[in-house]
Order: structure tokens, then sequence, then C-alpha cells
């Protein structure tokens, strides 16, 4: 994990180096597509019936965004998202580690030649790949706390972009049950810092 996560940050260190410095690519005269790379971090939390506070995890991601209009500065974003989430409370520790797909809307304000400003909004599909939950530092037996692996809710947040490097703040809200317990409901709600680059 810790060369991934070294090599994730040498390429987005080298990418601006050989990559044209121009706008984000809010040419409001032609449809575009634009690729990315997004490497952050999560703060990530339950509420509901089972209330935690926060745990900390990272993301990692490829996005892929249409330009849907000549005359408007409206994108449709998604991708894959690596996502670490969970929560903590005392010495109880729930890890939940997502593939997610995310779709929103993005709309395009240009401030100036070379930065742009995107609130953006719209629904994300996760499925957990890994789960882990801890008593004290202990695992404990995997069938005292089942987590549900299917999850969805929605997010929103703004970007900016300066020339090709992007940067967001979101939040997500999850919709769905986190916990496969009809009697008991958490919802997986996360605040998300993101940092890329858009080619």
């Amino acid at each position: 994990m810790k060369k991934l996560l070294v090599s994730l940050v040498v390429a987005l260190m080298a990418v601006p180096t050989f990559a044209q410095f121009s706008s984000g690519g809010f040419d409001l005269s032609k449809e575009n597509l634009y690729y990315g790379v997004r490497f952050g971090g999560t703060s990530a939390s339950l509420s509901g019936d089972i209330s935690m506070g926060a745990k900390i995890g990272m993301t990692l991601a490829g996005i892929i965004g249409l330009h849907l209009s000549q005359s408007t500065p409206v994108f449709l974003e998604s991708g894959l998202y690596y996502t670490q989430r969970g929560a903590k409370e005392g010495d109880v520790e729930i890890t939940h580690n997502n593939l997610e797909i995310p779709i929103v809307v993005k709309y395009g304000i240009q401030v100036s030649d070379n930065v742009a400003i995107l609130p953006f909004i719209g629904p994300y599909f996760a499925y957990a790949v890994g789960s882990d939950y801890k008593y004290k530092g202990k695992g404990v037996d995997p069938d005292e706390f089942r987590p549900n692996r299917n999850n969805m809710g929605f997010k929103l947040g703004c970007g900016a972009e300066y020339n090709k490097l992007y940067l967001e703040l979101g939040y997500q809200f999850g919709v769905t049950n986190f916990i496969d317990d009809d009697n008991l409901t958490g919802h997986n709600n996360a605040l998300f810092l993101n940092f890329g680059v858009n080619f």
C-alpha cells in the first residue's frame, strides 16, 4: 500500500510538468470529454440508532466527465473510487472499504482565464470489498457485526480547478442502512477532501 501511495503522489506531481497548462476545459463553444485522477482523505462517521464518531481514511479514484451542452457549462461526472469508511468511538473501531461509483452533475463558473469553480451534487453507489470490526484493538467475530455490503447515498460539494489541477471539498450522506439488521439503523456519512489532475 505504501508503494502505491508513493507512486500515485509522484504521478500527480509529474503530470503537470509535461501537460499543457490551459484553462479547465470550460470552452462553451464545444462539447468535450475529460479524464482525471483523485487522491484524498475522508472523515467518516455513523448516524442513526448506532451513532459513532469520525474515522480517518483515504480515497483513490479515476474519473471521467462529459461536457453536456454547447451553451451552458454543465458537466456529468462519474468514475471508480476506492474509499476507506467506517467509524470510531472509544474502544470500538469499524473499517468499511468500498468500491464506489458516483454520478454527479457539475456546473462550471469561470472565475478567470485559469480558475473555475464547480459546485456538484448527485448519487453514489458503493459495494464493500472489505470490513473489519475491532474492540480494544482485537478482532471480533464477524457474525457479531454484519455491515451491509451495498450502500447508496448522495454527495454534494464544490470543486475548484486551476489550469489542470483540481481540488474539491464535499460531504456524503448515506441513505441505505449500513447495518445488516432490521432492528437497528446506521448511516455511514463522510466529509471528504480530494486533490487531483484533469486531462
